[in-house]
């Protein structure tokens, strides 16, 4: 009998072994450094003073070993070492070599300044260090709050944080800010991006900087600037031990980290930006390009990285995996991630060769993936099109929300009447089950209503148009598109009934945000009125414009106070966060049956769905998780600035345990309980969140 020849499944092209251990490795004896250029004709080594970094002790010619690969052992490649390398190779359409180009090795895990701008040198890092009992949470995702914030401009201006921690690693670590963290109720802090990066020279002409960090130097590094002032004396093996403190920190209180990262592009930008490394070391490798050799922008920064090549999915590849396992992060939420998924041809495919490999890599198995599912190149935008087990951030929840709360009054207010009813803001309220597949489940979905582009909160709320003439642009830049309303008066104003219905208009949108099924995203400060007066793209400026302010008037302690409640109420309630959709008929655990009733407490009718006259909604919603009681909830919703009565549905034997209403200035401390067909209050604009007993 002769046996099948076994098929093996075909190796990804990204995981060819002739990739593996790019970077430096070290060993007893020294380290082994291994460099990808595909077109390369020679790479060298050199190996700097750690004093005088533009005195080279030791340049060596580095060996082709196959595959694209250059190696180099010595003895001088110890923890510590500063290096760089030099690529020679053929000119041409596409190439930019230049053998006397000192480069920023690529998996490069530390750096230090050469002294000028865009001079940098690599350095070895050792790495070691003690993680003790610490473990990553592992939060689920039916309980997972996302809070979005920058290292810097949380911990500022924090009172209780020394000042020498202000703005650092260790400071996001402070007991102070725990507290905080813990207090408000979220679960995961996604940070703006860590890794290396640079200002574009453009901003250092106008006396401004890149403050948000998209314009990444290197993927492996942590940005030193954020590290406290001792650590950054110490050097780069200081500033990576306190990021790895931070992270011990924060898991040992129960909260993920998150990084937001940047692999579509480079702080190298367009043509005659800095070549500081993969432009000298394969340009046609690393960035996509025409044959003639003009780039192909699909992120408006000028040089989209090339994620259809073997060593530049690799090269995203490897540093999702050391931060994960070496550094012990928790997730990624990754910007512009459709230029990731784009192919040879340019074009967008879910089942690109590196999104596959991210999602089945057993080295990132449970990592949170949080796809922005867009980009500016043709076919970029993919909102509900990456797949299990991506996450991605809603775009069409977020318009939607803010459709509901704002532009629509604005507009109600002039035409006597909304433009539209409040289906859609059901829907998406409900898990946007028209975006995202019955398999993937409404906790594909990342809702949120801000994140660090665009109006905070309190600004969108405060403002009809952008204020960005700060920026150097003319006000040319940012989005004009804010679907905000100002309320009768643009920015500040001492109007008490301006002031008064901003800030339920500011309950009203956390109150939506909180309260929907889907996975909510908190941006930092929003929950206790931040404003950046009116900028809405206030990436380039790095001061009390952009820094959380921590002395709170009245009113923003109350909107905290009504943050925390409402994290308290998506906690203690399962049906707030289902983790299926229902299917009409079926019983299916975790997944929340929705129940829509008017404000006369009678099923809502299809006509009224849509009927701009009609922005009064009960929603019912009861939910089995596993191995758990029912719980039920009702959220009711009104979307017109008159005041209204509802009469409370026909549930027999239930009743209505008020739980949080988007009218109380601060939340109320008695759990006021009603009865089926009772007839209840609602202000203009309100919600109002009851437990069904």
């Amino acid at each position: 009998m002769v046996l099948p020849e076994t098929v093996l499944p075909a190796r990804p092209a990204l995981l060819n072994p002739a990739l593996d251990d790019l970077g430096v490795r070290l060993g007893p004896d020294g380290g082994t450094l291994r460099v990808w250029s595909g077109t390369a004709d020679s790479v060298q080594l050199l190996l700097f003073d750690d004093v005088d970094l533009d005195w080279a002790t030791e340049t060596i010619d580095m060996v082709p070993v196959g595959g694209g690969v250059f190696q180099a052992t010595t003895p001088l490649l110890r923890a510590g070492a500063r290096y760089a390398i030099r690529v020679g190779g053929p000119q041409g359409p596409g190439h930019l070599f230049n053998p006397e180009s000192l480069l920023i090795e690529p998996y490069s895990r530390g750096l230090v300044s050469g002294g000028g701008t865009g001079d940098w040198r690599s350095v070895v890092i050792d790495g070691s260090f003690d993680w003790g009992s610490s473990a990553k949470p592992g939060v689920p995702l039916d309980r997972t709050v996302i809070y979005e914030a920058h290292v810097k401009g949380l911990t500022k201006r924090h009172p209780l944080i020394p000042p020498a921690l202000h703005g650092t690693y260790a400071g996001l670590a402070h007991p102070a800010m725990i507290e905080h963290l813990l207090s408000l109720g979220v679960t995961s802090v996604e940070l703006l991006p860590v890794h290396a990066y640079a200002t574009e020279p453009r901003l250092l002409q106008l006396g401004l900087t890149n403050y948000w960090g998209y314009n990444s130097l290197n993927f492996f590094t942590p940005h030193a600037p954020y590290a406290t002032a001792a650590s950054r004396a110490e050097g780069p093996e200081a500033v990576l031990r306190e990021f790895k403190g931070m992270v011990k920190l924060l898991h040992e209180a129960g909260l993920e980290v998150l990084l937001d990262v940047v692999y579509n592009h480079t702080a190298e930008g367009g043509i005659g930006d800095p070549r500081t490394s993969f432009r000298g070391i394969d340009n046609t490798g690393y960035y996509r390009q025409t044959g003639e050799g003009v780039y192909i922008d699909e992120t408006g920064c000028g040089n989209a990285v090339d994620t259809s090549t073997d060593a530049a999915a690799r090269l995203v590849l490897d540093s999702l995996r050391y931060w994960s396992d070496e550094v012990q992060v928790d997730g990624f939420r990754f910007d512009l991630a459709v230029t990731l998924g784009r192919d040879e041809r340019h074009s967008f495919t879910p089942d690109h060769p590196l999104l596959t490999a991210i999602r089945e890599d057993p080295a990132l198995a449970g990592t949170k993936l949080i796809a922005e599912p867009w980009d500016v190149g043709m076919g970029g935008w993919q909102t509900g099109n990456f797949g299990s087990p991506w996450l991605e951030w809603n775009d069409r929840y977020r318009d939607r929300v803010r459709n509901f709360w704002l532009s629509d009054v604005d507009y109600a207010r002039r035409a006597d009447t909304a433009p539209v009813g409040i289906g859609g803001f059901a829907t998406r309220l409900a898990g946007s089950s028209n975006t995202f597949s019955e398999d993937r489940g409404p906790l594909a979905s990342v809702n949120f209503v801000t994140a660090h582009d665009g109006f905070t909160l309190r600004d969108l709320v405060s403002y009809d148009v952008k204020h960005n003439l700060g920026n150097g642009e003319q006000n040319r830049d940012g989005a004009d598109t804010n679907r905000s309303f100002n309320h009768g008066a643009e920015g500040r104003t001492d109007d008490e009934r301006v002031l008064a219905t901003r800030r339920k208009a500011m309950r009203n949108l956390m109150g939506t945000l909180l309260l929907s099924a889907g996975v909510p995203m908190i941006t930092a400060g929003d929950e206790m009125g931040r404003t950046q007066r009116g900028n809405n793209n206030a990436y380039c400026h790095d001061s009390a414009l952009t820094w959380v302010s921590w002395d709170l008037a009245p009113w923003q302690r109350d909107l905290l106070a009504h943050t925390q409640r409402l994290l308290q109420a998506r906690r203690d309630n399962p049906a707030l966060r289902p983790k299926r959709f229902a299917r009409a008929g079926e019983t299916i655990p975790s997944a929340s049956v929705m129940d829509w009733f008017d404000e006369h407490g009678e099923t809502m009718s299809s006509d009224r769905w849509n009927d701009p006259a009609h922005r009064t909604l009960q929603y019912l919603a009861t939910s089995t998780p596993e191995d758990e009681e029912p719980n039920r909830v009702l959220l009711v919703i009104h979307g017109t600035e008159e005041p209204t009565e509802i009469t409370l549905p026909a549930l027999t034997g239930a009743s209505f345990v008020s739980l949080w209403s988007s009218a109380d200035e601060a939340p109320a401390d008695d759990d006021e309980t009603f009865v089926p067909g009772d007839v209840v209050p609602l202000a203009g604009t309100s919600m109002r969140l009851f437990r069904v007993d």
